[in-house]
């Protein structure tokens, strides 16, 4: 099997409203997050790529356009936007776009990920 990722970095905030009051994410933070999305494929294109990395740059612009600088919470409509499920909304948007997408992990911190991997 055959592995490329790359990686994509946006500034946003979020809430986690749920957690109890003294907990620190439940209150208004933000982080600078990195998205690496995996894509993998048994066999290489006639360009000798699982896919061409230039191919992504959908995932660049709606990172750019819909995620960066934004209140997470807002954007996905509600107040459990962690890691894990923004693993997965980036995961379910590539996985529209790249069948070859097998995995998306997102970082908050220098030392934290989480990953989605169906």
């Amino acid at each position: 099997m055959y592995r490329i990722t790359k990686e994509f970095h946006f500034s946003a905030s979020h809430q986690l409203c749920h957690l109890p009051e003294d907990h620190p994410c439940a209150r208004l933070h933000g982080h600078n997050y990195i998205v690496e999305v995996e894509l993998a494929a048994a066999d290489l294109d006639a360009n000798g790529f699982v896919r061409d990395y230039r191919e992504l740059k959908p995932l660049k612009t709606w990172i750019d356009d819909a995620l960066d600088h934004r209140h997470l919470n807002e954007v996905f409509g509600h107040d459990m936007v962690t890691s894990e499920r923004l693993a997965k909304e980036v995961y379910d948007f590539c996985k529209a776009r790249w069948a070859e997408t097998s995995a998306v992990r997102v970082s908050e911190t220098p030392k934290t990920w989480a990953e989605y991997r169906p």
